[in-house]
């Protein structure tokens, strides 16, 4: 879930300086499709200026039921900064969702900035960056017990996995950044007032940065989190405002247990059946296609897709709902921005198809799909 903070949504347009002025992280991978995560690059940047930064574990239990934790470091033009922590839990049976979300006191990193810690909440990689323990009593709600471990190696795009924002190539004021860990298995649970759910499964982490106002840096969002028996299959795609170009970014990959099948940012995301929500107008996606192209290690041609319907949403979100009516007028009103969130987990598993050199293989899978707008 792209982080929405809402200090950072208020703001006023940019100017259209058009295409040339965002530096995407698809040119890096033109030579250097993706780097594997070394434990500096899961570094917390905390920067000081205006950025908003989230480590996010996205959980399939074994059971059915669906979830996320994520913890939202905030700082708006270096004058402000907060903390967040967020658990949402969707249920097999379709009841509604159980959300969480509580600002955080007392927060810090750790000497290397690789563990976050906060009053009732820490989130801490183990000694050889391959696990993680993700641990929160800041709501009786949904009190979080968790260790996520990674069972194949994480990346970036690129060599950084950095795409950079400005006219002077050489000083960008902006960046978007993305560190995957695709495929990894998760023990622990989570209590809420309902009783303990066992999210004993399979997750996904993600570590990503915004360095600058997120809706200057993107105005909609794909999001692919596929995991079946064998395989993973992951995608973040941003389409900037006019004011870069509406320029399309895309990162992702394919991952097995214990190796990366391919990696980079020749993927791409497609909505359709749509449907325009008649509350907000925006085009309510029915079905998805997801993309991935790429090669192996071994320089094997790799083709990956997955296709079908979305099914009923799991839940849609109205950010600027969560937040004090006149911070909503003032967003809404001067900004023309209504961000909203649309969360999919088809009960249908849907088919991975995967063509490594002259090897196919289709296999069945759980997918969870966001869709996001938000100008």
């Amino acid at each position: 879930m792209p982080a929405l903070e809402v200090a950072n949504v208020a703001g006023t347009q940019e100017p259209e300086y058009g295409p040339s002025a965002i530096q995407s992280v698809a040119k890096q991978a033109e030579t250097t499709p993706y780097t594997e995560l070394q434990p500096q690059d899961l570094r917390w940047e905390a920067m000081e200026s205006t950025c908003v930064e989230t480590q996010t574990f996205y959980l399939m239990a074994e059971d059915g039921h669906i979830g996320m934790t994520q913890v939202i470091y905030n700082n708006v033009a270096g004058l402000r900064t907060s903390c967040q922590f967020n658990t949402k839990v969707f249920y097999p049976d379709a009841r509604p969702p159980l959300w969480s979300s509580d600002a955080l006191d007392g927060y810090g990193f750790d000497d290397r900035r690789l563990s976050f810690y906060a009053d009732g909440c820490a989130i801490t990689l183990n000694e050889d960056a391959s696990s993680y323990s993700v641990k929160s009593a800041t709501n009786e709600a949904s009190i979080v017990n968790l260790t996520v471990t990674r069972t194949a190696p994480g990346f970036q795009v690129g060599t950084n996995g950095k795409s950079f924002f400005g006219t002077d190539p050489e000083h960008p004021w902006g960046s978007m950044r993305h560190a995957f860990w695709p495929r990894c298995h998760v023990q622990g649970s989570i209590i809420t007032k309902n009783g303990e759910i066992n999210f004993k499964g399979r997750a996904l982490f993600i570590h990503a940065l915004q360095g600058m106002k997120p809706h200057h840096a993107a105005a909609k969002w794909k999001f692919c989190n596929f995991q079946s028996p064998t395989y993973a299959a992951v995608m973040m795609e941003f389409t900037t405002p006019p004011s870069y170009g509406s320029t399309v970014v895309s990162v992702g990959g394919v991952a097995q247990e214990g190796e990366i099948v391919c990696a980079g940012a020749a993927n791409a995301g497609q909505h359709s059946q749509i449907t325009s929500d008649p509350d907000n107008d925006w085009p309510e996606p029915g079905a998805v296609k997801f993309t991935w192209s790429g090669k192996t290690p071994n320089g094997e041609h790799v083709q990956a897709e997955l296709e079908g319907s979305l099914g009923p949403r799991l839940d849609r979100v109205d950010v600027l709902a969560q937040v004090p009516a006149i911070v909503k007028t003032l967003v809404g009103g001067v900004v023309g921005t209504r961000p909203y969130i649309y969360q999919y987990a088809p009960k249908q598993k849907l088919e991975l198809k995967l063509q490594v050199g002259d090897r196919e293989v289709v296999e069945e899978g759980t997918l969870f799909s966001e869709a996001v707008f938000i100008s």
